[in-house]
């Protein structure tokens, strides 16, 4: 059908809305009107027909893209003009003909296929919680930001409000999307807004610690720039308010418009060769820059490239040193169950860190959680491998203390299951799984059970091995859930 394959090039192969894949674009079918002969084109009903799958295929595209939910305009518009192409085709006389019925029940299908996948996505679990997510964010910088600006006095910019924004953008990240263009459009969408805000606001802790603005006294010319830097301050908020749907009145054009008029009244300010005023004015101008950077996010999320992070150079980077730990990871693993201790790719592992640490997020969180999971698959290597040295390298003393011994055998029992946690590929509802979280538990009750009696190596040992165990279950948890970039 016409609309399989447009649905495919975005991601999502279409079969008339009983089933979305994740697997690659499907067999293109013939067209409807290519399967009859050659004389039944010209019959009113197949003109007809063939005129509706060319709107169908016209629409097909901004169904398979729209990413926003029932209320809003756009869907509005496609459902409409979908329900009157349905209209249409039930419309068309088939005078009994089962060709043209064939054909007519087809292009019905296509129709149908087409609102069924329109209202999935826009009724989807996942699209509510990200709007649910973007509501909570909304109302946050409302009334921490937006209001107290709008009543005459100063938005309180501190640590904990930058950190509630930073939880929200992780819970956004972690909203499973099932690899569908609608709802990764949406989810980025709300993710690059809350993250221009946080880097808005987290500007702004930056500027007040500076001894800014300077005394008047100083130059005629600070007394302008001391106004141009209030100007900004409210231009801040409007951004804010921009950026999260709370302003009504304002566009991004006509703040664009005052931050330029701004830079331009900067730049003839006649600073006399004054290093400091020079400064200063420059400080304000960066300001300015920092803020015109974040009006261009009205078509963000449009771009194919920029949401689906598949193909994104830093992921695939990411996805490289993956791999590259995973095939050590298991050759470690074949070593160590025969009891050899000489393959210790530790040099190698470190420089995969250091590779990770110098991959560029551009500041995206779905780049920097993925980079953070690499970071955690190549530590629970390196930690596996000094754990398993020191264990064969370990030579107790007579005098050695009855709990130290105590914490050491807990650490070997943990060594041996921190191997099977490495190879484990499975899900939380695995008996295996479930074997392993409670064995680890077990360890940790161990630990909590040894006496240090008052020996201050026992009591800094059975620490270092309690954050071990977590370690532990915490990697665990990550390998099962089930998260996506």
């Amino acid at each position: 059908m016409a609309v399989r394959w447009l649905c495919s090039l975005f991601g999502k192969p279409f079969d008339g809305g009983k089933r979305m894949d994740h697997g690659g674009p499907q067999q293109q079918q013939q067209h409807p009107m290519e399967q009859q002969q050659p004389y039944n084109l010209q019959h009113p009903a197949m003109m007809r027909l063939y005129e509706v799958q060319k709107e169908v295929a016209s629409l097909g595209p901004q169904v398979c893209t729209f990413s926003g939910l029932q209320n809003d305009r756009d869907y509005k518009r496609l459902e409409r003009e979908l329900t009157r192409l349905l209209l249409d085709v039930d419309q068309v006389d088939t005078e009994g003909k089962p060709e043209l019925q064939g054909a007519r029940k087809r292009a019905a299908q296509e129709v149908e296929g087409l609102l069924r996948y329109l209202e999935e996505n826009a009724t989807h679990p996942s699209r509510v919680a990200i709007e649910d997510l973007s509501n909570e964010a909304r109302r946050l910088v409302e009334e921490r930001v937006v209001a107290p600006q709008r009543a005459g006095g100063v938005a309180e910019i501190n640590d904990e409000l930058v950190d509630a924004l930073q939880q929200l953008v992780l819970r956004l990240t972690q909203v499973k999307t099932e690899g569908r263009v609608p709802l990764r459009k949406a989810r980025y969408r709300a993710l690059t807004r809350l993250c221009a805000v946080q880097d808005v606001l987290e500007g702004r802790t930056q500027q007040q610690t500076l001894s800014l603005p300077l005394s008047g006294d100083t130059h005629e010319a600070v007394h302008c720039i001391n106004q141009v830097m209030v100007k900004v301050s409210v231009a801040r908020g409007q951004l804010v308010a921009l950026l999260m749907g709370l302003s009504g009145r304002d566009s991004c054009a006509h703040l664009s418009r005052i931050l330029t008029e701004m830079q331009v009244e900067l730049d003839a300010l006649d600073v006399s060769g004054n290093a400091a005023i020079r400064n200063y004015r420059k400080q304000v101008v960066e300001e300015i820059n920092g803020l015109l950077k974040h009006l261009d996010l009205e078509g963000e999320g449009d771009d194919t490239r920029r949401y689906d992070l598949a193909q994104n150079n830093s992921i695939r980077e990411i996805e490289a040193v993956r791999a590259h730990v995973s095939h050590l990871r298991e050759g470690i693993l074949r070593h160590c169950a025969v009891g050899d201790l000489s393959f210790r790719p530790k040099a190698e592992l470190q420089s995969l860190l250091i590779h990770l640490d110098q991959v560029d997020t551009a500041k995206n969180p779905c780049i920097r959680e993925a980079r953070r999971r690499a970071v955690v698959e190549v530590q629970a290597v390196i930690t596996f491998l000094d754990l398993r040295e020191a264990l064969a390298h370990r030579q107790p003393g007579a005098n050695e203390h009855p709990s130290h011994r105590a914490v050491w055998m807990v650490l070997g029992s943990l060594s041996d299951l921190q191997a099977q946690v490495l190879g484990f590929d499975g899900k939380r509802v695995d008996k295996s799984y479930m074997m392993l979280e409670e064995l680890l538990t077990k360890q940790l009750l161990a630990l909590d059970a040894v006496d240090p009696q008052g020996d201050e190596t026992t009591k800094v040992a059975r620490k270092q091995a309690v954050k071990f165990a977590q370690n532990i279950l915490n990697y665990l948890d990550m390998k099962t859930d089930e998260w996506e970039y």
